[in-house]
């Protein structure tokens, strides 16, 4: 029966695969940063698999893709469902929404968590339900939906074959799918060594003295793009995917184990007390690997999903001259301003418009009003246009940062220009219809008196 099985399989899969155009990539390991520092491993970050024609009957069945549908991402995680690995679409995975244009232009906790809850509950209730009152379950999903939100992460892309990308299906969805994580020995990196080593048997590898065996994100980072250089006609390519733009605490450098140690005072002090000889060869190991920047050269994924140039110092240095001059033009930009925003921000509430578009409910002129805060929403309440184009500023001035700015696509800060400028104008319209209004009714109420 299992032959059988595999056999139509098999002839499934071959006649998609006569139906779907070829694309230029296949798998890519998504390697992220750190957000937190609370762990055995604190600062190795996390590694994951993309898998651009590959999709998901269900998060842990796996088919080809159709035509149109952008592949999964796949990743191990301890504690979700009972299952070993979770599929999740990318746009999903990264924002937490289902639609490129409704990514939030600017997030914080409160937002990030009611997205990932509101996708858990519309696609994976059944791997992780509602508590019995009703209400989110604590546990590690939330790090499968909206990773952008807590996270920079670098991409690294291999060309496949449609014939390869089949014969992973095959494998994942007839091989046991139960728990297998273990901190040392089949953490995150492990399973994306595993899916990557499917494709290209010993193109990635763990570090034996680096990361004293433990198979590590960069570590994976560092040998695939090795394994590239050396094979161009598969097309190897990497590219940054930046960590929205808010509240949230921005990610930390990627490490391996030794550099966790070498940079921890809790790790490092009781090495060089009982073994000093130990701390020469972590230096000189730490020397020889530090020098790898995962992010080096490589181009910004923008909002439009297409790849472009990092921020220059040039760039910032005019982008903060039109700031500067926006703020001159429609008097704005002054920190009771900022604290005014900041306040409204903090005590609005998320929730989605009728098309899916993630809002945040504040309170404007006394009443409170749905203001959109993605490109396809933002525009459309003019009585919300001074809370949105606060947002924007807000955004810009955290993509301007020296550290940000590297990870920020040039056309983005063009758009978001554009953005706020069309929120100024609308902004002063608003106001002078106010004005407006409030005179006429100061006008009539005259005319009543006489």
């Amino acid at each position: 029966m299992a032959v059988l099985r595999l056999g139509k399989l098999s002839a499934i899969l071959l006649f998609c695969l006569c139906s779907i155009p070829r694309a230029p990539a296949g798998v890519t390991l998504f390697l992220g940063e750190p957000y937190g520092y609370d762990g055995a491993l604190a600062g190795t970050g996390h590694a994951a698999v993309y898998l651009t024609r590959v999709c998901a009957t269900t998060p842990v069945l796996l088919r080809l893709c159709e035509p149109g549908e952008t592949g999964i991402v796949l990743s191990r995680y301890r504690s979700i469902g009972g299952y070993d690995w979770i599929a999740i679409p990318r746009i999903p995975y990264l924002y937490a929404v289902e639609r490129p244009e409704d990514i939030p232009l600017f997030a914080n906790t409160k937002l990030a968590s009611f997205l990932r809850d509101r996708y858990r509950r519309n696609h994976l209730e059944s791997l992780i339900p509602d508590l019995p009152g009703g209400g989110t379950p604590d546990g590690a999903w939330y790090q499968l939906i909206g990773a952008s939100y807590l996270r920079t992460i670098y991409a690294f892309e291999i060309e496949t074959s449609p014939g390869q990308d089949a014969k992973l299906i095959l494998m994942l969805n007839d091989r046991s799918n139960r728990q297998r994580w273990n901190l040392i020995t089949a953490n995150c990196a492990d399973f994306t060594r595993q899916i990557i080593s499917f494709y290209y048997p010993h193109s990635v590898h763990r570090d034996i003295i680096g990361d004293l065996g433990v198979t590590t994100p960069k570590q994976l980072a560092r040998t695939l793009s090795e394994y590239g250089r050396h094979h161009p006609e598969l097309h190897s390519s990497s590219f940054v995917i930046p960590q929205v733009p808010g509240t949230i605490a921005r990610s930390k450098r990627v490490k391996g184990v030794l550099e966790v140690m070498l940079t921890s005072k809790k790790y490092m002090l009781p090495i060089f007390l009982f073994h000093p000889y130990a701390v020469a060869g972590v230096v000189a190991v730490y020397v020889q690997h530090w020098h790898f920047d995962p992010g080096k050269n490589a181009l910004i994924l923008d909002s439009k999903h297409q790849l472009d140039a990092a921020l220059t110092r040039t760039d910032r240095r005019v982008v903060q001259d039109q700031l500067q001059e926006l703020a001159r033009v429609y008097s704005t930009d002054t920190d009771a301003d900022e604290r005014h925003r900041t306040s409204l921000q903090a005590a609005a509430e998320p929730d989605l418009d009728s098309s899916g578009g993630p809002t945040l409910q504040v309170r404007v002129n006394g009443e409170v009003t749905p203001v959109g805060i993605a490109r396809s929403n933002v525009l459309n309440v003019p009585a919300g246009s001074e809370f949105a184009s606060g947002l924007m500023k807000a955004r810009l001035r955290e993509e301007l940062k020296s550290a940000a700015a590297r990870k920020t696509a040039h056309s983005d800060v063009e758009s978001d220009l554009v953005l706020l400028r069309e929120l100024l104008a609308l902004q002063s319209k608003e106001l002078a219809s106010v004005i407006g209004l409030a005179a006429e009714r100061r006008i009539l109420s005259s005319e009543a008196d006489h």
